[in-house]
């Protein structure tokens, strides 16, 4: 059963959130991830906390859980810290 890792983000550094984003878009080749959208949030009721919103789809909890987990992504973590704040959720 496909598992969904949902991001919610905002950019505090331009410059590294592209750095980071090409890093980490590579980390996610050897768990099968894909994302399946990535935009801005617009809120049809109640508020929103961050102001984007990013979808990756992984074909088991398994191989989400390795991905964020690995030592690639792992290794990319201090950069994403630096370039927003953000909240990952698992869904499965």
């Amino acid at each position: 059963m496909s598992a969904y890792i949902i991001v919610d983000l905002t950019p505090v550094n331009i410059e590294k959130m592209a750095v980071y984003s090409a890093q980490a878009a590579k980390t996610l080749v050897g768990y099968q991830g894909e994302f399946l959208s990535k935009g801005s949030v617009e809120s049809l009721h109640g508020s929103a906390s961050h102001t984007t919103k990013v979808i990756i789809q992984f074909p088991s909890k398994e191989k989400a859980v390795n991905w964020y987990n690995s030592e690639q992504y792992q290794a990319v973590i201090p950069l994403r810290d630096e370039a927003m704040l953000s909240t990952f959720h698992l869904i499965v």
